[in-house]
């Protein structure tokens, strides 16, 4: 019973501050975007408009909630619940620092990839059960937008795996201490970028919500409570994804700069034991900090992205994908092996794979 009441409270402890920074990035995503286009934003619910976001979200639960006739109730209620609950399952494997994590296994990247997946399950439900064409043709375009891009995601994973030679995400940030993979994968790092913001349907990749053609897309039946279901999800999914870039290519919660090029600088301006250096900015660079600092990054480039460019059209979405991103993503997965064999750096734990 003791066990299971700790992997409770471990859950909470990992859900309730994500939900939390889902409702602040929320506040900083619409006063970025008033500022860009000189406007004010949010500034009248507390100070700075710090409590907006909690203002809708009371606004939204105190709605109510109305399905449509013909809709199935049950699978509609369902729809977001199922996103929302498979966007917050990725947090789980997430290492924040140095043993702050709830759970490390072998395959926890591909966990993380998997449960992001079936969240896609959550929007053909809500689509198809609200019994309206707006809403089915939307969840249709969102379904076959993810499953495009999920295949340019994945595909980056398999060169991003050939250099750490594992699964394990802790594994892939320690193995990132000497460089960050941003350095030698910078073409692969924008590409994965670029399908980030396909697979978390922002603008302007957005065809599942287009105002113009769709109202809303899959959500234009649902609103109150389940509303905010959609809403939290979509956030929490703009985060977990931000924090797999950084992951990825940015180190997670290390320092961006290698500690030997950190060393040889300091070495310019002070005579110091490098033995003694070398022990500290180990422990200080490696920060939840840092990995705070650079998904904020990320997501500001989320929002300047929304507020630069246009929306593109569907069929235009579906031909960068399968025309002109998937073969630079292949012809990298076929070059890196080469690469790698030819320069004898294949690491020592991808033959254990």
């Amino acid at each position: 019973m003791l066990t299971y009441l700790i992997s409770i409270l471990e859950g909470l402890l990992v859900v309730l501050p994500t939900l939390m920074c889902v409702a602040f990035v929320t506040i900083s995503e619409r006063k970025t975007m008033a500022s860009m286009q000189r406007r004010v934003g949010p500034n009248a619910v507390g100070y700075y408009g710090l409590l907006q976001a909690f203002a809708d979200a009371l606004k939204l639960l105190l709605k109510e909630f109305v399905a449509p006739t013909q809709s199935n109730p049950i699978l509609f209620f369902l729809g977001p619940v199922i996103t929302l609950i498979f966007s917050l399952l990725g947090y789980l494997v997430v290492p924040f620092g140095i043993g702050l994590y709830i759970s490390d296994f072998y395959l926890s990247l591909l966990y993380m990839l998997a449960v992001g997946s079936l969240s896609t399950y959550g929007i053909l439900l809500a689509g198809w059960s609200a019994n309206s064409k707006y809403a089915f043709l939307g969840s249709l375009r969102s379904t076959a937008q993810l499953i495009s891009y999920e295949l340019i995601l994945s595909s980056v994973v398999l060169v991003i795996l050939l250099l750490s030679g594992n699964l394990s995400i802790i594994s892939i940030i320690e193995s990132q201490r000497a460089v960050s993979y941003i350095f030698p994968l910078f073409p692969l790092f924008l590409i994965f970028f670029i399908g980030s913001i396909a697979e978390t349907n922002r603008a302007p990749f957005d065809l599942a919500e287009a105002e113009s053609e769709l109202v809303s897309g899959f959500m234009t039946e649902h609103s109150a409570s389940v509303f905010v279901f959609f809403f939290l999800a979509e956030y929490a999914s703009i985060v977990l994804i931000c924090i797999l870039n950084s992951i990825l290519f940015l180190g997670g919660y290390l320092i961006i700069l290698p500690i030997d090029l950190i060393i040889y600088i300091l070495n310019m301006f002070i005579d110091i034991d490098n033995t003694l250096l070398y022990n500290t900015l180990v422990h200080w660079t490696s920060s939840p900090l840092n990995l705070a600092v650079k998904t904020a990054i990320l997501f500001f480039v989320f929002v300047w992205v929304r507020a630069s460019f246009p929306r593109i059209r569907f069929d235009q979405l579906m031909s960068v994908c399968w025309v002109v991103l998937l073969p630079i993503v292949i012809s990298y997965v076929l070059l890196f092996p080469c690469l790698v064999q030819g320069l004898l750096i294949i690491p020592m734990n991808f033959y254990l794979l």
